[in-house]
């Protein structure tokens, strides 16, 4: 049987506060017993209320959290609206004074960003990583078919049409043309690595991919579905994003 656990709450501000709260609890937590918290965060709108309300989470020292990259685009600068590194500066970043980041440099060197951050990744092990789920089902932008056998920490992926028209949606870009067709994203398997994982998924265009991916088979042209194999993982769902839900605990392969 699968170990992830689902949370349902009324509503995406409900959604974040609750998932901050147990966000905040782990952090606190590895501080205390290794004296650093290595977490990867996650961007889009879909995490809004999330960070908010983490960032606002009393008694975590932040002079000891590590943060990870979890994707960004190819070619796009730090300066632009839907930049990823932006987003983490003004969300998280500045708001809470962390020292320690690593960041994906997208409009630069993108192979060499992926070597010398995914090494960083790889010293040692991860004790929390944030993620979303994609429209199409993707984590991160594994966008499906994904590839759930690479060991490498970091890839550099095409992104589908699917995926760069939520980005349009949600307001990042004027168009699907403006959206870049590359960009680099943590591999499913070096996610799978983190010793825990909070899903946040609120909305209800993201109810189909939540469906599929709780409820369906595990698998590539599903990417999220995978999932539903880590062995402590929870999932924090609005009203919304569950409304196509018709079993209460997803069952895994």
């Amino acid at each position: 049987m699968s170990q992830l656990q689902i949370r349902i709450v009324s509503d995406k501000d409900s959604l974040g506060r609750a998932a901050a709260e147990q966000a905040a609890a782990s952090i606190r937590r590895a501080i205390q017993q290794r004296g650093v918290a290595r977490i990867i965060a996650a961007t889009g709108a879909s995490q809004f209320e999330f960070l908010d309300a983490l960032t606002a989470a009393p008694n975590i020292d932040w002079s000891c959290v590590e943060v990870f990259h979890l994707d960004e685009y190819i070619g796009l600068p730090i300066t632009h609206p839907a930049s990823f590194r932006k987003y983490l500066l003004e969300r998280l970043i500045n708001k809470t004074g962390i020292t320690r980041y690593h960041f994906l440099d997208g409009d630069g060197d993108a192979r060499r960003s992926v070597a010398e951050i995914g090494r960083e990744l790889q010293r040692e092990p991860v004790d929390l990583a944030f993620v979303g789920i994609g429209e199409n089902g993707h984590l991160a932008f594994n966008d499906p078919p994904a590839d759930f056998e690479t060991d490498d920490p970091y890839l550099i992926v095409q992104l589908d049409h699917k995926c760069r028209q939520q980005q349009v949606n949600e307001g990042w870009f004027g168009s699907v043309a403006e959206v870049p067709t590359q960009a680099i994203s943590m591999s499913v398997k070096q996610i799978m690595r983190a010793r825990e994982i909070i899903v946040v998924v609120p909305d209800e265009r993201k109810a189909q991919a939540v469906k599929n991916s709780l409820e369906g088979e595990i698998m590539p042209m599903v990417p999220a579905s995978i999932l539903r194999r880590h062995p402590n993982a929870t999932i924090y769902l609005d009203k919304d994003s569950a409304a196509l839900l018709t079993s209460a605990v997803p069952t895994a392969t």
